[in-house]
Formats: C-alpha cells, sequence, structure tokens
C-alpha cells in the first residue's frame, strides 16, 4: 500500500484526487496541505512515498517545494498534478516520476501508481551509487527542448542518446532530434527508463540492441535495431556486460 501525501490550494481538487487514489485501493492517503509550510511540518512526521503535488499554489511555488522535497531522507516520489501544461519541461529538472493534468483522469492516475510501484521493486544497497540502468514496466515521456519549443519524446521509441563537439541529439526509431539539454541532463531525465551509458559520448537504450561486435582493445561496437553503430569504451565495459550477460 502507497502512502501519498496530496498538496494542493484547491479543496475540491484535493478531494478529488483523493477519491481517485482511494478507489484504486492502492494508496493510503496519509496527509494533505495547500501550502509549503504545512508540508513541510507534516511530511517529516508522516514520511509519505509519494508526493502529488501541485505546481502554482496560492502563495507559494510547488517547484520550490519539490526542490526541498529532495533533500529528504528517504526521499518521497514527486508527482505534479497540475492545470498547467507549460511547466513540463522544469518538472524534469527535479526529477518527477510523473506530470499529470486536471482534470483528473482514473486511468491516467492507475498509471502514475505503477509507475511508483516500480521504483519501489527496484534494490537499493547501501552507500551504493544510482545505478545506470534501473528496468521498469513502463515506459514514459521525456520532455526536451527543440528550436524554441518543448518537444515530449516517447522514451521507448528512443534508439540512444549523443553528444559530439558540444551539440546533444536523440536519435528515435522515426526521427533525430537537435536539443538543447547537455547529456547529463537527460541523462538525469531518463532516471528510470531502460538506458545506459555505454561512452562518455553515448546513450543507449538497451531494448534496441540487435547486435554487440567485438572491437579493438577490449572495446566493443553496439549495432542498433535502426541501423547506427555506437562505440562501447572500456569504461562501461563491465557494466554492459553484467547487463546483458556476456
Amino acid at each position: 500500500m502507497l502512502r501519498a501525501f496530496i498538496v494542493d490550494d484547491e479543496p475540491l481538487a484535493r478531494d478529488e484526487l483523493k477519491y481517485l487514489l482511494l478507489r484504486s485501493k492502492q494508496v493510503e492517503i496519509v496527509g494533505e496541505a495547500d501550502c509549503i509550510e504545512d508540508t513541510l511540518e507534516q511530511i517529516t512526521s508522516v514520511r509519505p512515498d509519494v508526493v502529488f503535488l501541485d505546481i502554482e499554489l496560492a502563495e507559494d511555488s510547488g517547484l520550490e517545494l519539490a526542490k526541498q522535497l529532495l533533500t529528504f531522507n528517504p526521499t518521497p516520489a514527486i508527482v505534479f498534478a497540475t492545470a498547467y501544461d507549460e511547466y513540463a519541461l522544469k518538472s524534469f529538472e527535479v526529477n518527477v516520476v510523473d506530470y499529470i493534468l486536471k482534470p483528473f483522469n482514473e486511468k491516467r492516475i492507475q498509471q502514475t501508481l505503477e509507475k511508483v510501484h516500480s521504483m519501489q521493486r527496484v534494490p537499493k544497497k547501501d552507500n551504493q551509487a544510482t545505478p545506470f540502468v534501473i528496468p521498469v514496466e513502463q515506459f514514459g515521456r521525456i520532455a526536451v527542448l527543440v528550436e524554441e519549443r518543448i518537444v515530449l519524446i516517447d522514451c521507448q521509441m528512443i534508439a540512444y542518446l549523443g553528444s559530439s563537439e558540444g551539440k546533444c541529439a536523440i536519435k528515435t526509431l522515426e526521427r533525430e532530434y537537435k536539443v538543447g539539454d547537455s547529456l547529463i541532463m537527460l541523462e538525469k531525465k531518463l532516471n528510470h527508463y531502460r538506458f545506459i551509458r555505454v561512452h562518455r559520448g553515448f546513450i543507449v537504450n538497451i531494448d534496441h540492441i540487435s547486435e554487440i561486435q567485438p572491437w579493438f582493445n577490449s572495446t566493443y561496437n553496439l549495432i542498433m535495431k535502426e541501423g547506427s553503430k555506437i562505440p562501447v569504451s572500456r569504461t562501461y565495459v563491465k557494466d554492459l556486460k553484467k547487463l546483458l550477460g556476456f
């Protein structure tokens, strides 16, 4: 049972979300608040697994509250539940699990709960850094800046991400996007998806690897299903072998 906390300055919106969460029979509502001060005061004692957070509160910023929640240990999963879609890009800077829009949809809420459950099933060892790959059952989308437009890209369609001479691109099964984000920033956005860094300049989707070819000096080349050839540097060979078992 997930322990959920709701932050929204509109009582009717809180009641609607609470109703849908309880209908799932997967959630226990452990608290609710309408401002940052009340949220921080309660969360330290109730320790929720997930916080559903509106972005525009009456006198506060949900984005600022999310940044403060990231300092908590353990850190609750954060889901933005808002009427505004223009904050999608900024939301991924604080590692949100999902971004759902009002009016709420029961099916969409269920998808969000499945994502949070998937995160909880990933084992973590004490004092261990975040792994290169975190497998989950659900793929989602990431928001990226493309020529001053915010584009939502289906993560399942991404073959790889590459960076060269300071420019970054996302190659999907259908097209290539030149993006304004750095590869490091994109790697953070792809947290919880089936991606692994194989080179200083490349991150690949393991579901789109069709062949692994030995190369010189203990390195490899990955042949992707859409035809690209991606180098694997010695730094990342061990992680790739452990993940794929070769």
